[in-house]
């Protein structure tokens, strides 16, 4: 059955806080766990942020006025920072030292901070702007764009 593209986001958050996780609990003896994990995490963090920007995003902020023009942009910025500034510096850092073990935590809590915010405020916009069938929707587009993703990378 398709999922709607809310309960997507919401599937694709899930794993990633796992993966968080997982990640935050490893100790500098772990290097291949970490950096495998890490690498997990950036493939599953592009390709959600990519149908997020894409599909989601978009439709998202047309559906109503500022507010939602708002948290657009503030989400957008959010990726942006994870993206190109947090994750490229973990990658970059030695992952049998404490550098590793802070900068896991530091991007940890700026995914899970961005999640909640769009699960306790943007989903609840959304549901009021967008019909189900119009989520529905989306969820397809947004479900067959990750399938072509993955297998592409």
């Amino acid at each position: 059955m398709p999922k709607d593209a809310l309960s997507l986001i919401q599937e694709d958050h899930e794993k990633m806080r796992g993966l968080l996780e997982k990640l935050s609990n490893t100790t500098e003896r772990a290097e291949k766990t970490r950096i495998d994990l890490l690498q997990q995490i950036e493939k599953e963090l592009k390709v959600h942020t990519a149908i997020e920007e894409e599909i989601f995003y978009p439709r998202f902020r047309d559906a109503d006025g500022k507010e939602h023009a708002k948290m657009y942009h503030e989400a957008m910025e959010e990726h942006r920072a994870v993206e190109d500034l947090v994750l490229p510096d973990l990658k970059q850092t030695d992952p049998q030292t404490p550098e590793f073990s802070g900068r896991c935590k530091v991007v940890k809590e700026l995914v899970e901070h961005h999640m909640q915010e769009e699960e306790e405020e943007m989903f609840e916009m959304a549901r009021e702007a967008l019909s189900k069938a119009e989520l529905l929707e989306l969820g397809e587009q947004m479900a067959a764009r990750k399938k072509k993703l993955m297998s592409q990378m």
